[in-house]
C-alpha cells in the first residue's frame, strides 16, 4: 500500500540530506520516481543540502498540479512510483489534497520534507494540512542545535542580525553561521535564520545578540548560560555561578 509521509523538523536537521538519500535508494532498487522542490535555498529547480549535495528537481509554482504531473509522465510511457516532495511547507493546502489522492488512487508513494512551523511559530499552510491529512508524520532524529546547545524547536528570523517577529511568511534565507554571514537579501537588509530552543526563542536571544551581550561585559537580566553549566538542575548546586538561587 502507498502511503502519504511527512517528514517535519526545524531547519538545520537533514530534511533535504534525506530527501536525497531516499530517492537514491529507491531508484537503486529499480523504482522510478519525481523529484519536487520550491524556494530552495539554491534556487529554483534544485533540491540541496547543506552537506553539499545538489540535484535536479521539478520546481512547484502556484499552479502545479501532482495528479497532472503523474498523468503526464505515465502517460509517456515513464514509470512513477513515488514522489519526493521537499519544502513541503511551501505547498498549498490544495497541493497537499492532490498529493493525497495521487497516493490513493494511482498507488504511488509520496515522502514529503518540510519544517512545521514559520519563523512565528505559526503552522505553514502546507505542514498544516500535511498534518492532517498524511499517514504518518515522522520527526527527524537528527536535532539541530540552539547557540547553547540545547535541542532546537524553533525557527527564527533576523534582520541584520536582529531577531524578527513580524514579515511575510515565505523570504529565502539560509541558516546563518556562527559569524553572522547569510545569503537572503531584502529591501530593509539582510535576512537569516536561525534555530533556537524555545527559551531563547521566547526571549529574543539569538547567537549574535548573545555575543554582543557577553562582550558588553555587563550584568545581564537573566542568564544566558544557565542551560550549559554542568551543575544546574542538580542538589547542592543553588548559588554557584551560571544557576538560580
Amino acid at each position: 500500500m502507498a502511503e502519504l509521509v511527512f517528514f517535519s523538523g526545524t531547519m538545520d536537521c537533514g530534511k533535504s540530506t534525506l530527501a536525497l538519500q531516499m530517492d537514491h535508494n529507491h531508484r537503486a532498487r529499480g523504482r522510478g520516481g519525481v523529484r519536487f522542490s520550491r524556494n530552495d535555498r539554491a534556487g529554483d529547480s534544485v533540491i540541496s543540502s547543506r552537506l553539499g549535495l545538489q540535484t535536479d528537481a521539478v520546481e512547484v509554482e502556484d499552479a502545479t498540479d501532482f495528479w497532472d504531473e503523474v498523468v503526464i509522465r505515465r502517460t509517456s510511457g515513464l514509470r512513477v512510483d513515488y514522489l519526493i516532495c521537499d519544502e513541503a511547507q511551501f505547498y498549498s493546502p490544495g497541493q497537499v489534497e492532490q498529493l493525497a489522492r495521487v497516493v490513493d488512487e494511482m498507488d504511488v508513494d509520496v515522502f514529503a520534507f518540510g519544517i512545521t512551523s514559520d519563523f512565528r511559530t505559526r503552522l505553514f499552510p502546507g505542514s498544516q494540512r500535511l498534518i492532517e491529512l498524511a499517514d504518518r508524520v515522522q520527526v527527524l532524529q537528527v536535532e539541530a542545535l540552539c547557540w547553547c546547545g540545547r535541542r532546537a524547536t524553533q525557527n527564527a528570523r533576523t534582520l541584520n542580525g536582529i531577531m524578527v517577529v513580524e514579515g511575510e511568511q515565505v523570504m529565502v534565507g539560509d541558516v546563518a553561521p556562527a559569524s553572522g554571514d547569510s545569503e537572503g537579501r531584502s529591501d530593509a537588509g539582510v535576512v537569516g535564520y536561525e534555530t533556537l530552543c524555545r527559551r531563547h526563542y521566547m526571549r529574543r536571544v539569538t547567537a549574535h545578540g548573545a555575543n554582543l551581550m557577553a562582550g558588553a561585559d555587563q550584568p545581564l537580566p537573566f542568564d544566558i548560560d544557565a542551560c550549559l553549566w554542568p551543575g544546574a538542575g542538580q542538589p547542592g548546586m543553588q548559588g554557584q555561578p551560571g544557576t538560580q538561587s
